[in-house]
């Protein structure tokens, strides 16, 4: 099953929903590991739905089984040769032409594997712009674990080289598969784990998907986060915070922030486009959650928040509508920022 050209964009891609073309690759191959060394293609494999942090925290023993789809990119090889390999975790809109076209591209020509996660289409879902309630973003953290554990098996992956990018909710999933206590639940192999992550103008910066940051809470792969100061959807402000208290607890951590750059800048339509009905968090929402006790906290007074409190605050720090904009040299300053980001990690 080899790589098929996608159409170009509609109105769809650039409302952040799932498009044709992406609903109309191949039927994903299922397979239960990588070792016979698959080409090029798509593939089912086996995942779960932890609907909360505390389930994802218990891990997937004894949990029902979710097939997601993986669509596989793979550079020339040369017999023997293990190259490193990163997985793509898309956003509220599902899987969008860039992430099978040019993402894949870019990081092929490096000599890198590339997996496109689908967490949505097996699950019926088209997207969570509108109602992030469908589908709990633990779920992809699941999911891309067992994403992890499947190119791990790949004859030709470097599993110790293996990097994470999350994209908008997606960049949840990249800074949560970076925390300690997250990691040791999934129950992986030998030690395995993620060697990078890169939150590509990420969620989660605000409210109870944020970790209170305390040393040991993240581990010690390196991040790299890249925004856009021009934002209005997941404002850059509090991701800068974030990222600096997570480097200032001991993870490597850089960031790069993109001037005049939108929300989903590395869309193929440069139309900029105003989505009414998504869910966002407001900038100022003070909440955060400690992963060691699973309470959440004001991160202003420093105060727990629980029973009503909790629920008034939830209702103060959401918002609606926000734009969208793609844009081709911020697209290529976020590319070169992380392939020279991927090549220190990988060099390692």
């Amino acid at each position: 099953m080899l790589r098929r050209p996608i159409p170009g964009p509609t109105l769809l891609l650039a409302l952040g929903l799932a498009t044709a073309a992406a609903q109309a690759q191949p039927a994903p191959q299922p397979v239960a590991d990588f070792s016979a060394g698959p080409g090029n293609g798509s593939y089912s494999f086996a995942s779960w739905t932890p609907r909360s942090l505390p389930e994802l925290l218990r891990g997937p023993a004894g949990a029902p089984v979710q097939a997601v789809t993986g669509h596989l990119f793979l550079p020339p090889l040369k017999p023997g040769e293990k190259v490193p390999a990163i997985v793509f975790v898309h956003g509220s809109g599902g899987v969008y032409s860039a992430m099978l076209e040019h993402w894949p591209r870019l990081f092929n020509a490096q000599g890198w594997a590339f997996l496109a996660l689908d967490a949505f289409g097996p699950r019926g879902v088209q997207g969570t712009a509108d109602d992030q309630s469908q589908l709990p973003v633990t779920a992809e953290t699941a999911d891309a674990f067992a994403a992890l554990r499947l190119l791990s098996t790949h004859p030709a992956v470097d599993a110790t080289r293996i990097a994470i990018i999350g994209v908008s909710r997606g960049g949840i999933t990249a800074t949560r598969t970076a925390m300690a206590r997250v990691l040791a639940a999934q129950q992986l192999p030998g030690g395995l784990r993620f060697a990078a992550h890169v939150p590509l103008y990420a969620g989660g910066c605000v409210g109870a998907t944020r970790a209170r940051v305390k040393p040991g809470v993240f581990g010690p792969a390196p991040m790299l986060w890249v925004h856009g100061d021009a934002d209005d959807y997941t404002a850059m402000a509090p991701c800068q915070d974030y990222a600096r208290r997570i480097g200032e607890a001991g993870t490597p951590t850089e960031f790069v922030a993109i001037p005049g750059a939108h929300h989903k800048f590395d869309a193929d339509d440069t139309r900029r486009i105003t989505l009414r009905q998504a869910q966002r968090t407001r900038e100022d929402c003070p909440l955060e959650t400690d992963v060691e006790t699973l309470q959440v906290f004001d991160r202003v007074s420093g105060q727990r928040v629980q029973g009503e409190a909790f629920r008034e605050a939830l209702k103060q720090c959401g918002a609606q509508g926000a734009t969208v904009e793609g844009n081709r040299a911020a697209r290529e300053q976020a590319g070169q920022a992380m392939l020279g980001f991927f090549r220190k990690v990988f060099a390692r």
